[in-house]
């Protein structure tokens, strides 16, 4: 009753189960990882396409690294020099790929949807590794990982999202994996920052952080996604800072024990103070690039397993 679906595309049609086997393998794999010897050989022989539309150092850096360990031929595709640019369709892209026999693509697109649709095209695995604002599960999930290693669990705690929910993908794919797991999840920000369908959600709503921090176990913060924003969503990231920013005073209003956490890439003094991000007493930012490798080493090991059993012929 574990993952048992031949795509990642997001946690949205995922079951608690599922969430749980993708954990406990990424736990097998933080182990080898510390490891001297790091190669694994669950990939070997398959190949690995990386297709980013979007600029990326973490993730990219990261699947490549987790494909490489598992004994994947791992091919990048710089998709800004790719036939995209001669007015081919994302279709045909993924119809060359597909002829090219890949086992395993992952793609990262800044239109909501890309992914799935390339899926429907391919005859091999495909991994969503961030679509526009609609999710990054792996994100999601190398989260869930932190959080259950620092904490010893990963159901009912108080949890809160913090900064810019609206254009937030990492938001998303979150509210739903936490509120599959039993956590009680709040958000806080401004209301220009937050989504349309939030009372769909099933969260709590703050727009004052301090009230929102009350006695939660885990703070994650969030990037300011300009790029996504094509208005005057906050009068000025001095503001911002001044209202939204972390830092020791404001967390103070959390636990004792609780956690700091941000996927990056972080703008430092404007969603975080740069000393807390470093505290190594309370951030487990650094943690979470650590986890980032060891999931999608084991999301990608699965994905192949299914996809090479006899369910999918």
């Amino acid at each position: 009753m574990g993952f048992k679906d031949k795509h990642l595309l997001g946690i949205e049609p995922m079951r608690p189960e599922a969430i749980v086997e993708i954990l406990d393998l990424a736990e097998k794999y933080v182990q080898l990882n510390r490891s001297k010897d790091k190669r694994a050989g669950s990939l070997t022989g398959l190949t690995q396409i990386n297709m980013f539309f979007e600029n990326s150092t973490r993730t990219q850096a990261s699947f490549e690294l987790a494909g490489k360990r598992l004994g994947a031929n791992v091919m990048n595709l710089s998709m800004e020099a790719s036939s995209l640019k001669k007015g081919e369709t994302l279709i045909d892209t993924a119809l060359t790929l597909n002829a090219m026999q890949p086992d395993l693509l992952i793609v990262r697109h800044p239109q909501s949807g890309a992914v799935d649709l390339l899926s429907q095209k391919v005859n091999c695995s495909v991994l969503n590794a961030g679509d526009g604002s609609h999710e990054h599960p792996t994100q999601a999930l190398l989260d869930a990982l932190t959080i259950r290693r620092a904490k010893g669990r990963l159901h009912r705690l108080n949890i809160a999202i913090c900064g810019d929910i609206a254009h937030s993908r990492v938001a998303r794919s979150n509210i739903i994996l936490l509120g599959k797991m039993e956590n009680r999840v709040r958000l806080i920000g401004p209301p220009t920052l937050m989504p349309s369908a939030i009372d769909e959600l099933g969260v709590e709503v703050y727009q004052d952080m301090r009230i929102g921090l009350k006695d939660v176990d885990v703070v994650m913060m969030l990037r300011l996604q300009k790029e996504r924003m094509d208005g005057g969503f906050i009068p000025s990231e001095r503001e911002y800072y001044y209202r939204y920013g972390l830092n020791k005073e404001k967390l103070s209003h959390a636990k004792r024990d609780a956690i700091v956490m941000h996927p990056g890439p972080m703008n430092r003094g404007v969603e975080i103070d740069g000393e807390l991000a470093d505290d190594i007493n309370r951030s487990v930012i650094q943690e979470q690039v650590e986890m980032g490798v060891a999931i999608r080493m084991a999301a990608m090991h699965l994905l192949a397993r299914n996809y090479n059993s006899d369910d999918y012929g």
